[in-house]
């Protein structure tokens, strides 16, 4: 699906009221774009039940989480942090899933215990997880689910690929067998099953992995009644950029849950995982332009802020729009969806002392220019698609650069802070 550039939907006042009130870099979540997104994976076509689950590592921030959640989506976490985060964000237990590579023992094991009982719902990711939840599941009655490892999985690098047999997310196909020894063991049934195969996943490849999962349940799991096909709703943030089709992957979801009741009389749930999809395109970095240099082939701009809140083109090659907007926040100057061929180029780098710190490297972490009208000095300087993964996994204490401020886009219009921007003194508090 090709959509037009959402940042239109932003004015360049209000990227200019932020920067002015809050100071820059910081981030700007758009309520309405998220809430759409939200509206769009919930109304997805399906066969007999649908629950859409946010990937909450894609960003936690309280305000966010209880923004999606109050929009009918429940919760997918990846640490019993995240989970109890969510909870103090007043998200019910019943509401979250536990997917985590995590092995709780002592005071983690007693925590998450208590939140079983409180209704946290469980994936055994692995042998040793399942071996260990086993007896106490069985003992209280808590039905428990299961991470399958399909062997194949795509997604924008190798690094975002969980399927393969390059990755070692959740219990391999070759080790089923052993999954249902343990499960006897102890007297426990498998009710869920789930796969992730990688985030940004290719179409065809997401589809495959719904017809490889009913086929894995059909033959190994006999107890089933929800299928969860995982996250990796590819979104777009640049212009050449395809997001996926929700509607049309939704279709085929729901005709192959039918065509699986029609074959064994099970009617499966089903469950998704979107959090790019999410958003990603719901979040901006603000920044300002405070140098430029260049050298015998490269323009470079400086901004005053870079890898500490966006590291995805550094650890992933990831392209992100950037856009160039006044100073005074009056117009914008550039922007990646114009299709105009500009005389100047100029690599995107931040101010960390790092060859890396950069918006704009390739696959292969290479500095490639980008065509823009040529800023000057205090412009800003606004990166795209930055809702999802950035602020929740950025290196925002590299050279000691505090966490940036976070800040609503009301869908009325209004900027409302979401999180103060990290002092000095909060970075040093727990150095001993």
């Amino acid at each position: 699906m090709i959509r037009l550039n959402d940042f239109s939907k932003i004015s360049s006042n209000i990227v200019g009221q932020a920067a002015h009130q809050y100071g820059t870099p910081l981030y700007i979540y758009d309520e309405a774009l998220i809430l759409e997104r939200c509206k769009e994976c919930i109304d997805m076509p399906h066969a007999y039940g649908l629950i859409v689950r946010y990937a909450m590592k894609a960003n936690s921030n309280r305000t966010l989480l209880k923004l999606i959640t109050d929009a009918g989506l429940h919760l997918d976490a990846s640490s019993l942090n995240e989970v109890i985060r969510a909870s103090i964000a007043g998200v019910p237990y019943e509401k979250i899933m536990l997917t985590t590579q995590e092995v709780h023992t002592g005071a983690e094991r007693e925590k998450l215990e208590e939140l079983l009982k409180k209704g946290l719902r469980y994936n055994a990711c692995s042998l040793f997880q399942l071996e260990m939840i086993a007896p106490y599941a069985a003992a209280e009655n808590i039905d428990i689910g299961i991470r399958i490892h399909p062997g194949i999985g795509s997604g924008e690098s190798a690094t975002r690929n969980t399927g393969d047999d390059y990755s070692c997310f959740g219990i391999h196909l070759s080790d089923i067998k052993e999954a249902h020894k343990l499960a006897k063991k102890y007297g426990i049934k498998f009710h869920h099953i789930h796969v992730h195969i990688g985030s940004g996943a290719d179409t065809k490849i997401w589809r495959q992995n719904i017809d490889l999962l009913l086929s894995i349940i059909e033959e190994h799991f006999p107890d089933a009644d929800t299928v969860c096909f995982g996250g990796g709703i590819k979104e777009a943030r640049m212009p050449e950029e395809t997001a996926a089709d929700v509607p049309l992957l939704g279709s085929y979801a729901r005709m192959r849950v039918e065509e699986f009741f029609n074959k064994t009389g099970r009617k499966l749930k089903t469950e998704i995982e979107p959090g790019t999809y999410i958003l990603a395109n719901g979040g901006y970095a603000v920044t300002r332009l405070i140098d430029k240099k260049k050298t015998t082939r490269s323009n470079f701009i400086i901004l005053d802020g870079g890898m500490e809140i966006n590291a995805r083109p550094l650890l992933y090659g990831s392209k992100h729009p950037i856009y160039i907007v006044s100073n005074d926040g009056a117009r914008v100057i550039s922007s990646e969806f114009d299709s105009t061929k500009h005389d100047f180029e100029a690599v995107v780098a931040g101010k960390c002392c790092e060859s890396g710190d950069s918006q704009t490297l390739d696959m292969d972490g290479h500095a490639v220019p980008r065509s823009m009208v040529e800023p000057h000095i205090e412009d800003i300087v606004v990166i795209g698609g930055v809702g999802a993964y950035c602020s929740s996994m950025s290196p925002h204490n590299y050279n000691s650069h505090p966490q940036a401020p976070e800040v609503l886009l009301t869908k009325e219009g209004e900027l409302k802070l979401i999180r103060k921007q990290q002092t000095l003194e909060q970075m040093l508090e727990n150095e001993i």
